[in-house]
């Protein structure tokens, strides 16, 4: 029987937990972007691009002042067709959770790559009352 620890590895080693980790290091500044260049198809690799400078995962507060960094809380799957994975992932960072949708498409090489992803809107930051 395995251990707790193979199981949550085996579980974590699905593919699209492994791109949802992928994607949270990619938007929250934790890992240059061009380290999915080979596992994104031209679209998604530009809306990834695109999206990352702006580090939208990244926490607001400095580091070093409490913050942690952003974690895939849950990540669940459909699958609508052979070799396509739509999933999805909850993301906390700054005590809120963050939706992150992508798709996954199997290649004839036999390699999962992100086809499309897309992170739902910014939490609202609270200026000072006034």
């Amino acid at each position: 029987m395995p251990t707790a620890g193979a199981r949550r590895r085996a579980h974590e080693n699905r593919p699209h937990h492994w791109f949802a980790h992928q994607l949270v290091l990619a938007l929250s500044g934790q890992r240059p972007v061009h380290a999915l260049l080979g596992h994104a198809l031209p679209a998604a690799y530009d809306r990834l691009a695109e999206l990352a400078p702006q580090a939208p995962l990244r926490p607001l507060a400095p580091a070093g002042r409490g913050t942690t960094a952003p974690t895939v809380r849950d990540c669940g799957l459909c699958r609508p067709c052979r070799g396509v994975i739509e999933a999805f992932a909850r993301i906390a960072a700054d005590g809120r959770l963050r939706a992150l949708a992508f798709r996954l498409e199997l290649g004839a090489d036999s390699r999962w790559r992100c086809a499309a992803l897309d992170i739902g809107p910014a939490p609202a930051v609270r200026g000072p009352a006034g």
